[in-house]
């Protein structure tokens, strides 16, 4: 059997992203699930075409310590993580770390994806490792109130990096190895934070759909909503939004006229919403189904954006606008039924907070709780209603949504504007300085309002965003589908660039530190690179890094034919020199020690071409490899043009290379 059933079809409560409500998480279980369905498919291809990636994929267990700030606490937990070894080029290959957020992690996190499509180009070794008291990474007794003070993002953190050292161990990697770390939603904070706080673990970050900003009353959320609804590239139209706003006044107006009995009847509740605390879940619920539709929209865990707002404006005969919406919603509730498999809406509080309290491992609302702690503790992002702009309920206020922190956990409400603010201090909100930190969000998720959405970068420096204008939420992350818009294809197009830009430049710096550390006193980066070296037209200019104080040099290539291994190698190559003594060059002659440090073609390093421009001497094609040997060099100063021959220690026999 390819994978357990099990494994792949799990439709309780695997909570992947942040939000609160009963029915948003729902409609968030059923897209995990639809992508566990669509990895697994994309696999069974895969099978029948030959290939067997499920061979070098396994998983494990490290004991991470419980409290990695206190020395004296001994005591561990268990955290699981995948390892894909299917397309890693050993030894030197990248490592591509897929970071677990508030959820399990399984198989096809190292699998599927555009993170996997890209690991599979550039030869990586694919990661996933589980965030710490979700899924299966926590003790028997975790979920006890005592234990919670250990989850939190700072520990996480920690646990990334403790699990970089077991891994470099286990793999005997090292400096080569060129760590990227991938995430989406709480893990694409996570994923930011592991290279702000650890830049001398991880390279460089992708963050998709990442609220690194913490925000205690998270309105813009429901504002977004509103907007995308509006938005007629994604289906959207102001009249739809206009329904929506008459539709939940005509319920809260039922509610206000004693009409509680008729709405559980219409909107097929388990309960009759009587006290406050229930019509509450109520609008809660009606209102997660339009957050969740605009959160995923083209996803296909419910309906589209443009499949909801054809319900909303599809007019019957009734000539009262009221209750003409007010049926349209009605509708809209009874499409969630049909395809929920649920009986009704549950809609009582006092069920809802049973169910949190439920310490049991197995309970169906594990995650729920967990994180629901994190809200109370780090983050917030409580997605109220109680500004103008939202289409929803007033009723959907922060008292409603924060009342849970002291009920649950014995956190007092008056405390959580300090914590947000320690968190927004300690990693730096939307406005931390990261460097090689790439923040990717969809113009219609409203998670956007607490990522980075604009470059601050100057004038020629790297791009820090990617903004892709009519996407939901983290949909960059998946593998590319046929029905897939361009502009998502395009921004997916530019994540990778951005990944293959990184690897070229720790490729890089990697070599540049190896000959400072061999004491080598210059430096050359032959074509491809723009750094330290720049191809201008024909010429290759190569600006040698003098870390003795003796003048920079320039040399130059006749063409690009010419030292095809010399100075324009068809693989990354460096060619480390010491320049000559100051008085041996003032007479235009001296040598050049060279090593080449590549280790990619060494030994096909040719020092042939023919017919030099400019009246060269025709500069003869030799099999001899030039690693290491000596450039002798005459000229008349550090602008003209430079004739070398190389020489092989031990022979008198070179090739000049002009």
């Amino acid at each position: 059997m390819l994978l357990s059933s099990a494994r792949w079809l799990i439709l309780l409560h695997l909570l992947y992203h942040v939000d609160a409500g009963r029915i948003l998480w729902k409609i968030k279980e059923r897209v995990r699930d639809l992508q566990l369905q669509k990895a697994k498919q994309h696999l069974l291809i895969q099978v029948v075409g030959g290939h067997q990636p499920l061979k070098l994929v396994n998983e494990g267990q490290i004991h991470q310590p419980l409290d990695h700030f206190n020395r004296r606490d001994v005591r561990t937990f268990p955290q699981r993580f995948f390892v894909n070894e299917a397309y890693w080029q050993r030894p030197h290959g990248p490592v591509f770390l897929f970071i677990g957020g508030e959820g399990p992690i399984f198989e096809f996190d190292v699998l599927a994806g555009h993170h996997v499509d890209m690991a599979e180009k550039h030869g990586a070794l694919l990661l996933a490792l589980e965030h710490r008291f979700y899924g299966n990474s926590i003790n028997p007794d975790g979920l006890e109130t005592e234990n919670l003070v250990f989850l939190s993002s700072q520990q996480a953190l920690a646990d990334l990096a403790v699990f970089h050292q077991y891994i470099s161990r286990t793999f005997n990697l090292s400096h080569s190895n060129t760590w990227i770390s991938f995430g989406g939603s709480y893990a694409g904070a996570l994923s930011a934070w592991f290279r702000a706080k650890f830049p001398h673990l991880v390279f460089g970050a992708v963050a998709s759909s990442a609220p690194v900003k913490a925000k205690l009353d998270f309105s813009a959320y429901n504002s977004v909503v509103g907007s995308s609804l509006v938005n007629k590239a994604v289906g959207g139209s102001e009249k739809c939004l206009a329904v929506v706003r008459e539709a939940f006044a005509a319920v809260e107006a039922a509610l206000m006229g004693g009409n509680a009995s008729q709405l559980a009847v219409d909107f097929g509740c388990c309960q009759i919403p009587k006290d406050s605390d229930d019509q509450v879940e109520l609008m809660q619920n009606l209102a997660d189904i339009f957050m969740g539709t605009v959160q995923y929209n083209e996803e296909g865990a419910l309906m589209s954006i443009e499949e909801l707002c054809g319900v909303m404006t599809n007019n019957s005969q009734t000539h009262d606008a009221e209750m003409e919406a007010y049926n349209r919603l009605v509708e809209v509730a009874q499409v969630y039924h049909s395809t929920s498999e649920e009986p009704c809406m549950d809609i009582s509080h006092e069920k809802t907070v049973k169910d949190l309290m439920d310490m049991s491992l197995h309970s169906g609302r594990r995650s729920a709780r967990r994180w629901i702690y994190q809200t109370c503790t780090e983050f917030g992002f409580y997605q109220t209603c109680e500004d103008a702009t939202c289409p929803f309920s007033g009723m959907l206020t922060l008292q409603t949504d924060t009342k849970l922190c002291p009920m649950l956990f014995g956190i007092s409400q008056h405390s959580l504007p300090a914590r947000i603010n320690f968190t927004n201090t300690y990693y730096g909100g939307d406005c931390a300085h990261t460097h090689r930190v790439l923040y990717v969000n969809g113009g219609i998720d409203p998670w956007k309002e607490l990522s980075v959405v604009q470059d601050r970068t100057e004038k020629g420096q790297e791009a820090q965003t990617v903004f892709i204008e009519d996407t939901a939420h983290c949909a960059d992350m998946m593998s590319r589908r046929a029905t897939d818009r361009r502009s998502l294809n395009k921004a997916r197009q530019d994540i990778q660039d951005h990944v293959t830009s990184w690897l070229q430049a720790a490729a890089r710096e990697k070599m540049e530190k190896t000959a400072c550390r061999r004491g080598l006193s210059a430096v050359i980066t032959p074509v491809g690179h723009r750094h330290p070296a720049e191809l201008k037209g024909p010429w290759l200019q190569g600006r040698c890094t003098d870390l003795t104080g003796d003048p920079t040099v320039k040399l130059h290539a006749a063409h690009r034919d010419a030292c095809p291994g010399l100075l324009v190698p068809a693989e990354p190559l460096l060619i480390e020199m010491q320049p000559p003594r100051a008085q041996a060059a003032k007479k235009g002659k001296g040598r050049f020690l060279f090593a080449f440090l590549s280790t990619e073609q060494p030994d096909a390093l040719r020092a042939g071409a023919r017919g030099a421009p400019g009246g060269g001497e025709a500069l003869q094609e030799t099999a001899a490899p030039l690693s290491p040997g000596f450039l002798d060099y005459t000229g008349h100063g550090p602008e003209q043009d430079w004739i070398f021959t190389s020489r092989t220690p031990g022979t008198d026999e070179g090739s000049k290379a002009r």
